[in-house]
């Protein structure tokens, strides 16, 4: 399975911004749009709706049995420096479009 942490300048300061965020509040929610079957997971921008912000992310793992929910938990477990266990998908299971509730 292959994890892309490298990203654009403008996905870095937002991923700086929400680590700040995490470590201010001990807790950072984000609204995930998944894409999965992709060939690698990444991250892939961000889309401006009314709701707030949704990020785009690939995810190299079919969408069956919770696989690429797992991939999701691990790879923002990673990027953010936590344990697989702060990193819950608050809504959206079984659908692209995730609420993740991420605790430090």
């Amino acid at each position: 399975m292959q994890f892309y942490l490298q990203l654009n300048n403008r996905m870095e300061t937002k991923i700086s911004h929400w680590q700040s965020e995490l470590s201010k509040s001990h807790e950072l929610y984000l609204r995930i749009k998944a894409r999965p079957g992709a060939a690698a997971t990444k991250l892939n921008g961000t889309l401006d709706t009314s709701d707030g912000e949704t990020i785009k992310m690939d995810v190299a793992a079919p969408p069956e049995k919770g696989k690429a929910n797992a991939v999701i938990v691990k790879y923002l477990s990673i990027m953010f420096s936590v344990n697989k266990d702060n990193v819950k998908i608050i809504s959206g299971a079984g659908d692209k479009l995730k609420l993740i509730k991420i605790s430090s």
